[in-house]
């Protein structure tokens, strides 16, 4: 069988790191994670972390394959910015990349993402944004 493919958002790696939710997605062999180089850098940039928790975070994303920023990715994420001013920019560039690698996205927070065409979503709203 194969394998379902998803890029992830930040909220959900936050989501499981912290309460180990969607662990049955994230430790799934059923799944093929992929998440947006712009993910780690909002892990990873959080106030307050601890060195070891960066290392645990840098380490369970090893489990998962990185997709940097093309310029294919660059340029939809200028068109996205210009059609949703709304959208903040870390964002447009985590749908940019699932636009472009036509990948589903799974999120948390659906009122980051509804309106932009062409994304296909899925996720829970598991916790108050």
């Amino acid at each position: 069988m194969e394998k379902i493919k998803l890029l992830v958002d930040t909220d959900i790696f936050i989501d499981y790191f912290n309460d180990g939710f969607f662990e049955e997605i994230l430790e799934s062999k059923g799944f093929e994670i992929y998440y947006s180089v712009v993910t780690r850098k909002e892990l990873l940039a959080k106030q307050g972390l601890k060195g070891s928790e960066k290392q645990a975070i840098i380490y369970a994303l090893k489990n998962y394959k990185s997709i940097n920023i093309t310029p294919k990715i660059a340029q939809q994420y200028s068109a996205l910015l210009n059609e949703y001013p709304e959208v903040a920019k870390e964002d447009a560039l985590i749908a940019a990349t699932a636009l472009d690698k036509k990948l589903p996205l799974l999120i948390r927070n659906w009122k980051h993402y509804r309106e932009i065409r062409g994304l296909v979503l899925f996720g829970s709203q598991m916790r108050a944004s």
